[in-house]
């Protein structure tokens, strides 16, 4: 299978939370590269379409995130960039 990335995902295995209007859910950051991650959590049917990705060792860590796809437990998302404009 051809990688379609345009950068290298960095394998990893770290706890984050998915977070949006108030909700929290905890998730594992399984891979991340510049430009999105994929991520495991318990229902994915609870992930809305687009969140915070908050990393728990460093909580100042903050992706704005959309989801790309859904399979079975996993999730990947695409970074949307939080510097609009400037």
């Amino acid at each position: 299978m051809k990688e379609k990335r345009k950068y290298p995902r960095a394998e990893i295995d770290e706890p984050a939370y998915v977070s949006s209007g108030g909700s929290v859910m905890r998730c594992v950051v399984r891979n991340i590269s510049r430009e999105g991650a994929a991520i495991d959590v318990d229902n994915p049917a609870f992930v809305p379409p687009r969140f915070r990705l908050v990393m728990a060792k460093d909580p100042s860590i903050v992706h704005e995130c959309r989801v790309a796809w859904i399979q079975k437990n996993r999730v990947g998302l695409t970074f949307m960039s939080s510097d609009m404009g400037s």
